[in-house]
């Protein structure tokens, strides 16, 4: 039994700052995939509820004239998976997109609500940090764009203010154009299973070198994260086997894994290390380049 308290339907996202401003302690619904599951389980705050779910200003793929990708925070996994726009420019999302739960959940979970959950395991989010995503943000004060290595502020936490609606991601074509990338993610059941940990790598390359080269991970510490040390010392280099031994060794002074009842700080040090060889490996291999 769900121990609703209020229920508003928004019809805008305009209509949704209202709420959210009127009401504080209240909470977006979208797909409901997490939220109704902690409502179910009386978890204290899901109580009140603004449904944004089905807008349709917020459910969308394109780009812009400036050839910006933007992703509606409504639009669905589904969506993703099937935009030919993200399967020729960003294919690492629809990787990620794929990973997600089952169809079902799928066809009802949307790219904003799993960024919001400020949850580490979060498929969508790693593959944003390596693109660089700004996150487009509607409040009170009007829109703007957060970083997304800035949105998230701790476990569950993120910079949502009072009045606040995540309305897009936003992908430079800085960030996208001529880059090849690849999600690879280890769950400890083959399917409709969160994340043990999740790895997103996005590269270019030239004349048989990495031209450029980021790695994020989720589950590899509180929030997801990126691996500085170890883009560094990948840009430049020959692309051969011993580049992805390489990586496998750098990564670990990147994370900071902990131990928990689903997997143990050293497995989850041996799955990053293995899964920054295998994405690395794919994107090279959607880039053309021999191993």
């Amino acid at each position: 039994m769900f121990d609703l308290q209020s229920y508003y339907k928004a019809h805008s996202v305009d209509e949704a700052v209202g709420l959210l401003t009127t009401h504080p302690n209240s909470r977006l619904l979208a797909g409901g995939t997490d939220i109704l599951i902690k409502l179910r389980h009386g978890k204290s705050g899901f109580a009140e509820l603004i449904d944004i779910h089905g807008l349709s200003e917020l459910r969308y793929i394109k780009k812009d004239e400036t050839k910006n990708i933007l992703i509606g925070s409504g639009t669905l996994f589904t969506d993703i998976i099937e935009s030919e726009l993200l399967q020729n420019h960003m294919p690492m999302l629809c990787d990620a997109a794929q990973s997600v739960g089952g169809p079902q959940i799928r066809n009802v979970a949307t790219i904003g609500g799993n960024i919001c959950n400020g949850v580490t395991s979060a498929d969508s989010a790693p593959g944003l940090f390596a693109l660089n995503a700004l996150l487009q943000i509607q409040g009170i004060s009007g829109v703007r764009e957060v970083p997304i290595e800035k949105f998230y502020l701790g476990p569950g936490k993120v910079d949502l203010q009072r009045g606040d609606v995540l309305t897009a991601i936003k992908v430079t074509e800085e960030n996208y154009g001529g880059s090849f990338g690849y999600y690879s993610k280890y769950a400890m059941r083959d399917a409709m299973d969160i994340a043990t940990i999740g790895c997103a790598v996005t590269l270019t390359t030239d004349a048989g070198r990495v031209s450029d080269y980021r790695i994020a991970y989720g589950v590899a510490g509180p929030v997801p994260i990126r691996c500085p040390q170890t883009e560094r010392a990948v840009i430049g280099r020959q692309i051969s086997p011993e580049l992805l031994d390489m990586i496998a060794e750098r990564v670990a002074g990147d994370v900071n894994p902990r131990t928990s009842w689903r997997a143990s700080k050293d497995f989850r040090l041996n799955i990053i290390e293995e899964l920054s060889k295998r994405a690395t490996e794919q994107a090279l291999q959607r880039a053309g380049g021999n191993i």
